[in-house]
């Protein structure tokens, strides 16, 4: 399956670092900036073949997005500068579907300005768009909310209240809601670019691909695991829902699919063991801290899959 030539992008500065609560807290920081050894980790179930008998000339497929796209860390990498994987959920798909032609331009630290403008000297991700692509998969949004310096503020408040909600409190100051205002500045960013590819690929077929879940579903904590205020793990959560809730909404308003990745990942947040968790809660053999592992781009590979028209 032939794939064209792909950009390398810088990855984000600090990549997570690691050590044990400490160093997974700070590879948090670091990491979620939508970026131990472990035992192997979880398989999902394998990805489907949904070539469906087209032939390989109808699907041309182009991905854009962040590292939860790239995949850092998850072995084979093609690409280091942009931590960029062959076994990322974009190349499952391609092979799935059977694509005729493929063009991986996901890239770690993306922000949504990064789609039409370039990433230090890097093209812009949306030039690799054709008049003839008939599938394109986006990923982004989770940097343009400085997850890195909220992740950095909630671990070094956490060490003063581990068992308050010290972080949740100093981004709702008076009331406010700075990471909600961050996620509604995204929004605009989100239906801008979604026309552009509109514009760029008028027969592609657009998902809008969202964040699996970082952390429990049920609130719970994992302060042996990442140094966070015990009421912080809910409140990220909570965030992480409303950026997902919000692309959903952009999706369905300006001709893309809503892929979520969240709900079938739910029980494979960082705070699993190794095993069962599809997130990293630090670099390991497996990814990078806090992005999804083989495991997890398996499951984000079949959600897309599912999404995709026949």
């Amino acid at each position: 399956m032939p794939a064209s030539v792909q950009h390398p992008t810088p990855l984000p500065s600090g990549p997570g670092a690691s050590r044990p609560a400490v160093r997974a807290g700070i590879a948090a920081v670091a990491a979620v900036a939508v970026l131990a050894p472990a035992a192997p980790a979880a398989f999902a179930a394998p990805v489907a073949d949904r070539s469906g008998g087209r032939a390989a000339e109808d699907v041309r497929y182009v991905a854009l997005g962040d590292s939860f796209s790239s995949g850092p860390g998850v072995p084979e990498q093609t690409d280091e500068v942009c931590g960029r994987s062959s076994n990322n959920y974009p190349s499952l798909v391609a092979d799935a579907v059977g694509a005729a032609s493929f063009t991986d331009v996901t890239c770690a630290g993306a922000e949504t300005g990064h789609m039409a403008g370039s990433q230090e000297s890097v093209p812009p991700q949306l030039d690799a768009l054709r008049p003839d692509t008939t599938l394109v998969t986006l990923g982004v949004g989770g940097n343009d909310l400085d997850l890195t310096g909220v992740i950095t503020r909630c671990v070094l408040l956490g060490y003063l209240a581990p068992q308050g909600a010290p972080c949740k409190r100093s981004f709702t100051l008076f009331g406010t809601d700075e990471i909600g205002s961050r996620v509604n500045a995204t929004a605009p960013r989100i239906e801008a670019i979604l026309a552009e590819i509109h514009a760029r690929s008028p027969q592609a077929e657009v998902l809008l691909v969202g964040y699996p879940a970082l952390f429990p579903d049920d609130g719970t904590a994992c302060r042996e695991t990442v140094a966070l205020a015990a009421g912080d793990f809910p409140w990220i959560r909570d965030k992480e829902k409303q950026l997902n809730a919000m692309l959903a909404q952009q999706a369905g308003a300006h001709g893309g699919t809503y892929v979520d990745t969240y709900g079938p990942s739910v029980g494979h947040d960082v705070c699993k063991p190794a095993g069962t968790r599809w997130i990293e809660p630090e670099d390991t053999a497996q990814a990078a801290g806090f992005h999804p592992n083989a495991a997890g781009h398996r499951s984000m590979a079949d959600a897309v899959l599912a999404s995709v028209t026949d």
